[in-house]
């Protein structure tokens, strides 16, 4: 954009100036021309009184009209000359030297002013025409004002020095004058300045998107202000820098008291729960009244101690966004980690699972969130699969992705919840004990959503047909690591059924 900006801002007012300039010019010529016209008039009735002028004569009223700007020259052509172009040069005021007037008149003759005027010898031609004179300066023809008399044809020529008056510049292009080559060198140089100085901020800047991108993947080393060598960006640098320590601060402070915190309820849980078993003792088997107490005070425990669990895995999973380190994970060993221990739990649920994994599938990210991710969508799929039904499970790579799909055998999701089930705290199932003693509290999901999205990764879910849920995974492949295909005849894959 600045780009077009400066090459469009200079033509816009190169046409503008130059039109004005043009403007400047013809009225220069018109005015010039003009003073031709009334030379010619008053010398019209002496070239015109006989076939003999007087030349002295002439050349006393060439001086009375000729200034110190304008030079006035006499040209005639006799009327018996046969040649068309045979005009000589009578008189001159100031003086010039021959070879002067030699080059000038040649000049008039390639223009073909000459064989016209001899022609006619009527119209008056206004002109620019510039010649270089014998001295090495600059003269410029602006008009010629023919006369006809009975002794031929007369023609008064003005014309004067290049440099004479100000702001003209009669036979050189505007573009070649040197108030626009000066600017234009003005503007280049400004131009320079300008694109060098927005050059100098992008690549300071440029670093500090670098440095930020580190400190967002954990790697990071040094900081925003050995970074920078712009000194406008110093202080911009320092605050950054302590930004990035109290985001790393607040990290930490984020675990310690989320370790603090369970570990403060978890104790008078224990002591409640441990407080119960002598008091199950002294109530009679017949009192329904207070067994029943006991009970909801043993449900209400097992839900608070969820809700406690449930919460420290909120504030952990906050502190890794907060704090993320980002290095390249071998998704592949992961996944087969997460399903080597997750077999006791398909063995007694008796699920058969099914898919392939991709060997050498690297990621770019942190192995910690990475495996709460898909512990999280696992235990997900278990749960709501009806026991003796499958679990589908794929990795595969998809461009500059890594996708990995996880399926169940459930009912599905109404498609106006897909996206709401990734929300903090939504579940559609009443909070439950499942086979493996979890506690579900809809957080799993809304986890696994912020662990990916922190990644710089995507997830969504999908219903399958006939019912089930599919869970899509995308994660960015660490680049430059080489990612092992499939075989066509021998597919990487792995089936796993369990016993």
């Amino acid at each position: 954009m600045l780009a077009f900006i400066f090459v469009v801002v200079p033509l816009i007012l190169y046409s503008q100036f130059k039109a004005a300039d043009d403007e400047k010019q013809q009225l220069l010529l018109r005015s010039v021309g003009d003073q031709g016209r009334v030379m010619a008039q008053a010398l019209a009735p002496l070239v015109a009184a006989s076939e003999k002028p007087n030349l002295a004569r002439l050349q006393q009223e060439l001086a009375r009209f000729a200034d110190d700007v304008t030079n006035v020259k006499l040209l005639f052509k006799p009327a018996a000359a046969v040649d068309s172009g045979g005009f000589y040069y009578i008189a001159s005021w100031p003086v010039v030297p021959a070879s002067q007037l030699d080059i000038e008149g040649e000049k008039l003759r390639q223009q073909g002013i000459l064989s016209q005027l001899a022609t006619s010898c009527e119209g008056e031609l206004p002109m620019a025409l510039r010649y270089t004179t014998p001295q090495g300066g600059e003269e410029v023809v602006t008009s010629l004002t023919p006369i006809r008399a009975p002794s031929g044809c007369w023609a008064v020529v003005t014309s004067f020095a290049a440099g004479a008056i100000p702001g003209a510049h009669f036979g050189v292009p505007y573009w070649a004058t040197a108030e626009v080559r000066i600017s234009a060198v003005v503007y280049l140089a400004m131009a320079l300045l300008t694109f060098t100085t927005f050059w100098s901020i992008r690549r300071g800047l440029r670093r500090f998107a670098d440095r930020a991108r580190a400190v967002s993947e954990g790697g990071a080393h040094g900081s925003f202000g050995e970074q920078n060598d712009i000194p406008e960006l110093a202080e911009v640098a320092q605050e950054f820098d302590r930004m990035v320590e109290r985001l790393k601060k607040s990290a930490e402070d984020i675990r310690r008291a989320a370790e603090d915190n369970a570990h403060a309820f978890k104790t008078p849980i224990a002591v409640i729960r441990q407080s119960l078993e002598p008091l199950r003792r002294t109530i009679e088997p017949d009192n329904q009244r207070g067994l029943r107490a006991l009970g909801l005070i043993e449900s209400s425990l097992d839900k608070l101690d969820g809700l406690v669990a449930s919460q420290r895995r909120l504030d952990e999973a906050t502190a890794d966004i907060i704090n993320t380190k980002r290095m390249p994970v071998d998704l592949s060993r992961l996944v087969h980690q997460l399903l080597d221990a997750q077999a006791g739990v398909f063995a007694r649920r008796r699920l058969s699972l099914k898919g392939h994994v991709t060997p050498g599938v690297i990621v770019m990210g942190d192995e910690e969130m990475i495996e709460t991710v898909i512990e999280n969508l696992i235990e997900n799929a278990v749960s709501f699969s009806p026991e003796g039904e499958s679990i589908g499970v794929r990795l595969e790579t998809r461009g500059q992705s890594a996708e990995l799909l996880v399926g169940d055998s459930g009912p599905g999701v109404p498609e106006a919840d897909l996206e709401r089930i990734f929300e903090r705290y939504f579940s559609q199932r009443p909070a439950r004990k499942d086979g493996d003693g979890g506690t579900h509290f809809g957080i799993g999901l809304w986890i696994a959503r912020r662990n990916v999205e922190a990644l710089g990764g995507t997830i969504r879910a999908e219903n399958r047909r006939p019912n089930g849920l599919l869970m899509r995974v995308l994660l960015p492949l660490a680049p430059g690591v080489r990612i092992a295909r499939p075989d066509t005849t021998l597919p990487h894959a792995t089936a796993r059924t369990a016993r």
